[in-house]
Formats: C-alpha cells, sequence, structure tokens
C-alpha cells in the first residue's frame, strides 16, 4: 500500500521469511558457516537456538537454498508436533523413498540404501526439523537412532535442529543426555544491539529502494530498538505499521508519537513501560505533560 509513497520496489518489512532480505549481522553470518560446515563436514548433528523471532526460519530457509543449490538432498519438517510414524511418513515423503510409507520398517531400509548411494557418490542427505523444541520424546529418540548410520567418511544423515531456547533445555535434561552428546555443533541467535537494529533497518529498506533510509530520524530508532528489545520480528511489525502510519498521515518521517501509537495498537511491552496515565499532571503543584510510557532507570 505505501510502496509507491516511499518510492518502494518492494515490502521491506515483510514478516514472512525471505533470505532476499537476510541482514547478514556477525552472529547471523557465524550461525549460516557453522551449518554449513557442520553438513559438508558430516558432523551429524547440529543445534540451532534462539528466541521467538530472532531469525531461526530465516537461517533455515538460506540452508535449504544453499543445499539445493548444491544438489544436496534434504528433508524439511516444519511441523514438529509429529508421531513416530508421521514422522517417518513427512521423511519417505521428502525424500521420494520408493517404499511403503506407512511402515517404518520399509523406510528406513530404503532411507539407509540412499544414504549409503548418496555418500557413495560423495554427497550426503540432511534432516531438518523446525520449532524443534515441541519433538515428543519418542521422535526425538528416533532422531537419535538415526545417527548411528555411518561409515568410515563420518554420518550418513545431517540433522539440524532449530528450536527455541526450551530445546537447549530439553538437550539438558538426564533423559536426553545420549542425544546431548552427539550434537557436535551448536549455533545461537541473540536479539540486536541498538547498533545492529539501526543497521538492520537500513539494510531491509536499502534492498526494498530506498538506499539511504530518511524516513526513521535518530530518536525514533533508538525507540524502536528499546520496545522491540532488539527482536528482527517484533522491528519488522514495528516499521511496517510506522510506513503505513505516515502513509496515511501524508508525511514521509516517522515521529515519537506515531510510534506510540504503533506500540499501543500492536500491544507491546517492555521494560520500564508505564500503564497510560492522565497526560495532565498535579500531584507536586505543577502542570506538566506526562508521557505514555519511560524506561526504566
Amino acid at each position: 500500500m505505501y510502496n509507491a509513497f516511499f518510492g518502494l520496489t518492494a515490502n521491506p518489512f515483510n514478516l514472512s521469511p525471505d533470505p532476499g532480505f537476510l541482514f547478514r549481522s556477525p552472529q547471523h553470518e557465524e550461525a549460516l558457516a557453522n551449518l554449513i560446515y557442520g553438513i559438508q563436514s558430516l558432523k551429524g548433528f547440529i543445534v540451532l537456538s534462539g528466541e521467538v523471532g530472532t531469525g531461526k526460519t530465516t537461517m533455515i530457509e538460506c540452508l535449504r537454498n544453499y543445499l539445493a543449490a548444491s544438489q544436496i538432498e534434504f528433508a524439511y519438517l516444519f511441523n514438529s508436533r509429529l508421531t513416530v510414524d508421521q514422522f517417518f511418513e513427512m521423511i519417505a515423503y521428502d525424500l521420494d523413498l520408493h517404499c511403503r510409507r506407512d511402515s517404518k520398517t520399509e523406510v528406513l531400509f530404503t532411507l539407509n540404501h540412499l544414504l549409503i548411494q548418496r555418500s557413495n557418490a560423495g554427497s550426503t542427505t540432511v534432516l531438518i526439523v523446525d520449532e524443534a523444541q515441541n519433538l515428543d520424546w519418542n521422535v526425538l529418540e528416533e532422531i537419535r537412532m538415526l545417527g548411528n548410520l555411518e561409515n568410515r567418511r563420518g554420518k550418513l544423515l545431517q540433522v539440524v535442529l532449530a528450536g527455541q531456547p526450551e530445546l537447549d533445555r530439553k538437550l539438558d535434561a538426564p533423559d536426553f543426555r545420549q542425544l546431548k552428546q552427539r550434537v557436535a555443533l551448536r549455533c545461537s541467535l541473540h536479539p540486536f544491539q541498538e547498533g545492529d537494529t539501526a543497521d538492520y533497518i537500513q539494510s531491509r529498506l536499502a534492498r526494498a529502494g530506498m538506499p539511504q533510509q530518511n524516513v526513521f530520524p535518530e530518536e525514533v530508532l533508538s525507540e524502536i530498538h528499546y520496545r522491540s528489545q532488539g527482536i528482527p520480528r517484533i522491528i519488522n511489525a514495528i516499521c511496517d505499521n510506522l510506513l503505513l502510519t505516515c502513509f496515511a498521515a501524508e508525511t514521509k518521517v516517522a515521529n515519537l508519537e506515531f510510534l506510540d501509537e504503533v506500540t499501543t495498537d500492536l500491544r507491546l511491552d517492555w521494560p520500564g513501560r508505564r500503564p497510560f496515565r492522565s497526560p495532565v499532571d498535579f500531584s507536586d503543584g505543577t502542570y506538566r505533560v506526562e508521557p505514555h510510557y519511560s524506561r526504566g532507570k
């Protein structure tokens, strides 16, 4: 709606993961490099963890692009609330295994044959599981057992488990110690620092056709970071709504009043925020306007 108004060629703050808008912060570069290295080196089990909205799924999308370009076969499970039978059916479907997909035994025999073929051809096969913190114990145990498929070169199946911090805590539990010991690489994504938030916004606007962003003044950028707590998904939601608010107000510069409106509509919360108060305060005998929010000291 606002693209033409700002001279943009695409929506810069789409909430859907898009590798084309990947912001190559040091931590995201490191995470992607570790994922690729772990697969190339046949490490077996790789864990990618991070808080909600920090970019895990975007990392997975970038990894899938790399695997497709490298002609490495992979299965991608985006719904982790599966039974054991459904888990094997999904693997058989994604890897196009020619067998009875409702038979765990046949899937395992066919999968083993495929893995050996791929290994003999000098390649490997990858299993990617998103939202892995939701995996049932029985399914995690089946995944661990798939790690037994190996030869002298290394693991025949490379497993990438991506999930929220609950995944790390689950793997730390005594019941999961066998799987934890098999994890060769761990990558973690964290919320941005303030400078990263500004660079992230600039990067996305530049890729959408605005090389030098002048929509968000410095004080607005600082507040966007504070109220989003540096989480990319929330930054996107705030900035998208700010651009829409600017468009509606027929101005190309956002301000703190617009930001107040947007963060209220989104029902965001952040440390130090106060409930809404009367704009006039006579409590100390003086007249002044109170802000709708404040930062904790």
